[in-house]
């Protein structure tokens, strides 16, 4: 009620951020912080030109959320919120420290569906492309906003179909600058899948990427869920694209089949990694030259192992 009385105060909506971030550490101020990010955002952008407003908001909203995923909680963002973090994020698109800590903001608001949709509705895609090409060199920057573009991307009623085809080359340049970081390249990874899911990738896409996600996977074994998504892109790709699927047994770093092989003797006790390598493998069986060098390869006694190791899968 105090920042409410006062919106136009930029002194009086500091102290009240402040007052509020005094509450964070007494676990029975919870309820009512969950209730304040309307507040805290309508002040941040009330106040965009005030540097120091910004960061001690996007800090306490940070907390907030911290607390929040500590608790099991997710939290649901209106479409003003959304609108006021966007305010944001476009008058300090060139201040690094800044975005960092709101980018980290909207990953962790974008967990959300509702969140993420209002997101999308307001158009903040662009601006994490345009954040992404400006920071590349900035390894946070670039793992929350591929977090943030994985979670609108996912939508099943997205209408951004043009402004997502412009996110392929993006989060492209992003994995391949990350290849070695495993956190980065997961989300990156997800990102493409998702990319792909959603028809975003042309012609000239289908090999460099079906070539990068062979990268990441070489680089990144150990990582299940890159694992997973990285196979699950590949398998989108192959679906819709014989180069793709030509590109794979031919890459000239190794045949992208005895990739399959490495990674089911490393994961054959996952099925969520063993089920993406079949759907990786049924999709690579519709095209004639490929099904002779999974054959060559004896894939269809790995296809029997499978079978006797998932009985009911």
């Amino acid at each position: 009620e105090f920042m409410q009385a006062s919106w136009d105060i930029e002194e009086v909506q500091a102290k009240g951020i402040q007052h509020l971030a005094s509450f964070v550490k007494d676990k029975s101020a919870f309820p009512y912080l969950l209730k304040s990010p309307k507040v805290i955002t309508f002040a941040m952008k009330t106040h965009a030109t005030s540097l120091k407003l910004q960061v001690d908001g996007c800090r306490l909203l940070l907390e907030i959320l911290s607390q929040a995923l500590e608790q099991g909680v997710v939290m649901a963002l209106d479409e003003t919120v959304a609108t006021c973090l966007l305010v944001t994020v476009r008058k300090h698109a060139g201040n690094e420290m800044l975005l960092s800590l709101l980018c980290t903001v909207l990953m962790m608001v974008s967990a959300s569906e509702v969140t993420a949709e209002n997101l999308r509705k307001v158009g903040i895609i662009p601006d994490l492309l345009s954040i992404l090409r400006r920071f590349l060199h900035n390894d946070e920057i670039c793992f929350s906003c591929c977090g943030v573009l994985w979670s609108l991307a996912v939508s099943e009623n997205n209408a951004d179909q043009e402004v997502l085809e412009s996110a392929v080359p993006v989060t492209s340049a992003v994995l391949q600058k990350y290849l070695q970081n495993g956190p980065i390249a997961e989300s990156a990874c997800s990102v493409l899948w998702a990319l792909s899911l959603q028809g975003c990738l042309t012609d000239n896409d289908y090999e460099p990427t079906t070539v990068l996600l062979l990268d990441a996977l070489r680089m990144n074994l150990e990582k299940a869920v890159l694992v997973k998504n990285g196979c699950l892109a590949l398998a989108s790709l192959i679906r819709v694209s014989e180069i793709a699927a030509l590109t794979f047994i031919t890459d000239s770093k190794g045949n992208g089949i005895d990739l399959i092989k490495d990674v089911y003797h490393l994961y054959f006790n996952d099925p969520g990694v063993v089920g993406a390598l079949c759907l990786l493998m049924k999709e690579m069986a519709q095209y004639d030259e490929v099904v002779l060098d999974l054959l060559s390869q004896k894939m269809d006694k790995l296809l029997t192992e499978i079978k006797i190791q998932f009985p009911f899968s």
